[in-house]
């Protein structure tokens, strides 16, 4: 089966459009917390997603798991703990020893700071929010609006929580990685402020994977669906 997950601050249907253009029986999960209730107990920290994730899979013989943004962190986690079919992954440079959180990170991380960042999210209307998406990352707009209508009140303490599980970051939790035995690809979004190459490239060589570019920018699975069935296509027939 394959398996999508998303990121922050999104839900499940940031994959729709791949989804399509891959055309193939897949499931995208919603993470506790990001379009689904949160289970008793859960505190929306990383290790549980992993954990959370972990069980979903177990339903299927074999799994190629493909993530983005922080599905991306959690694909690289258990790419390295449990048996996997594939692996796909961007945002490479999350999990290099040197990784240093983006800014709007580090304000989420920040206790009173992360909590004033995220109501100024939940009180910011959702057009104004989906218009900032589609000038800073070209999305159009009802790509934008869907991804901005996401965000609640679980998502933000969702967020906060994720965040403040991962300090200073997620290797200094995880690493150090050394090569995986599934057959993974990074994929590297030309176009993404999130990422940097020499990172990512450098992740994937340690992880044993391959490594591709695609012309987008950080929200690829909107902004070029087609592009990106292609190159996932083309890996899971190598993979195989």
């Amino acid at each position: 089966m394959i398996v999508f997950l998303h990121g922050v601050p999104e839900t499940s249907a940031i994959w729709r459009k791949v989804q399509a253009a891959v055309g193939v029986e897949s499931v995208a999960l919603d993470l506790p917390g990001f379009g689904s209730p949160r289970p008793d107990g859960f505190t929306s920290t990383k290790d549980e997603y992993v954990e959370w994730v972990a069980g979903q899979l177990d339903q299927y013989d074999t799994v190629d798991l493909v993530g983005h943004d922080w599905g991306a962190g959690l694909v690289y986690r258990l790419a390295a703990t449990r048996p996997l079919r594939s692996w796909v992954a961007d945002v490479g440079n999350v999990v290099h020893p040197d990784y240093v959180w983006h800014s709007l990170a580090q304000t989420w991380q920040t206790p009173g700071d992360g909590e004033a960042a995220v109501a100024r999210m939940l009180a910011t209307p959702r057009e104004d929010t989906a218009a900032r998406y589609t000038a800073t990352f070209r999305l159009d707009e009802a790509d934008a609006l869907e991804m901005a209508s996401g965000v609640d009140e679980t998502m933000g303490s969702s967020i906060l929580s994720l965040y403040r599980s991962a300090t200073p970051n997620p290797h200094a939790h995880w690493g150090p990685w050394t090569r995986v035995e599934a057959p993974g690809l990074v994929l590297h979004p030309t176009d993404d402020p999130f990422c940097d190459e020499a990172m990512g490239r450098a992740v994937a060589r340690t992880l044993g994977a391959g490594f591709r570019t695609i012309e987008a920018s950080h929200f690829w699975p909107y902004q070029a669906p087609e592009q990106a069935a292609e190159v996932l296509t083309e890996f899971w027939a190598s993979a195989r």
